[in-house]
């Protein structure tokens, strides 16, 4: 079955950097667009970073020029580098898998402090 494993979250200081990843199991990682969500307690989950199968990318302008996403395609992993935290970047960080988001991890804690 298919399987997102995310890791890396934590706790840090407002202006530090965190790097998330997840493996992905069990689905032809190459052939799918992969995403970021982020969810803040009583908030909807959103959309933080997107890549598309041959590596294009999007942001919204919240996270953009702070967070960057990236895939090894050989390492059926995608990965979300966050710079400039801020206290509002305080969330679950989930992955997601297709553009219909077909699949989803468990959620990673980030914690951002002033």
């Amino acid at each position: 079955q298919v399987q997102l494993v995310e890791s890396g979250g934590g706790s840090v200081q407002a202006g530090g950097s965190l790097r998330l990843s997840c493996a992905a199991s069990g689905l032809t990682f190459s052939n799918y667009a992969m995403a970021w969500y982020r969810q803040a307690p009583g908030k909807q989950r959103e959309l933080v970073a997107h890549i598309t199968s041959s590596g294009s990318t999007s942001y919204p302008d919240s996270v953009k020029g702070r967070f960057t996403i990236s895939r090894d395609n050989a390492k059926n992993t995608v990965y979300l580098q966050m710079n400039s935290l801020l206290t509002e970047d305080t969330a679950v960080y989930y992955c997601a898998a297709g553009w219909t988001r077909n699949y989803w991890g468990q959620g990673t804690q980030v914690t951002v402090s002033s």
